[in-house]
């Protein structure tokens, strides 16, 4: 795996954080590289470092500059992105309802005619898929999910609306993604999900990681309000099938 990727670039941010970049588009193999990069940081406990975020192709790293500098914490950085990349072991599997089409999907006819087909066709393809969470950002909760398939691959919207609401199942370019609060977006609105992906005032608070797996299933209607009443009173709807 490592062969296929270029050695990452370091790159600074600011006075007090470190980029490590392993590539400039979206990339399954980086994004494993980003994420065992993560891992193995938070395992080496280096000293200074303060928090680091996992995005699509590279690592942000925040570190405390009276405790470490950019070139000693650079070279440490190198030297685990050095290592071989982990199999797969246990991953955790979420099974998330969405409600397709209508006033939950607005977007899902516009869809099947760009794409000329059906929007059942659409929502079939869409359920057939077997994401993994690339990163979570943008807003809280926001999970980006790679894996989506080819057939499905469009243009953001031209115009982004100000508002979509939460629970937001969309597509936008090569990827699908789960939004949990109200926030503008330029991706096109398939259905809702009653899950919640973060909840303040629940354990945990934060319910998909990067790494998960997620699949999709079609409810309807009825099923998401009552789903989401349930979710509301702090209740995980999501079904975890694997870990």
């Amino acid at each position: 795996m490592e062969a296929t990727l270029p050695p990452p670039r370091l790159l600074p941010s600011g006075d007090s954080a470190i980029t490590v970049e392993f590539s400039k588009v979206i990339d399954e193999t980086a994004n494993q590289r980003v994420l065992a990069l993560d891992r193995a940081l938070s395992e080496a406990a280096v000293e200074g470092v303060t928090e680091a975020v996992p995005t699509y192709r590279s690592l942000l790293v925040h570190y405390d500059p009276c405790q470490i500098d950019f070139a000693t914490l650079g070279e440490k950085l190198l030297a685990l992105a050095k290592r071989p990349v982990p199999p797969n072991g246990k991953t955790r599997h979420w099974r998330v309802p969405v409600a397709y089409g209508g006033e939950n999907g607005i977007d899902l006819e516009d869809v099947a005619k760009a794409l000329h087909t059906t929007p059942e066709e659409i929502v079939a393809r869409h359920v057939a898929g077997n994401y993994r969470v690339a990163m979570i950002g943008f807003s809280p909760g926001w999970s980006y999910l790679s894996g989506l398939d080819k057939s499905l691959h469009m243009p953001r919207r031209q115009s982004p609306r100000l508002l979509t609401p939460p629970g937001t199942i969309s597509i936008g370019g090569v990827q699908t993604g789960i939004q949990c609060v109200a926030a503008p977006s330029g991706w096109h609105l398939l259905g809702r999900t009653p899950v919640r992906t973060y909840q303040l005032h629940r354990e945990p608070i934060f319910l998909l990681e990067p790494g998960d797996r997620v699949t999709f299933y079609a409810i309807d209607p009825k099923t998401f309000a009552e789903q989401e009443q349930a979710a509301e009173n702090g209740e995980i709807v999501a079904e975890l099938i694997a870990s």
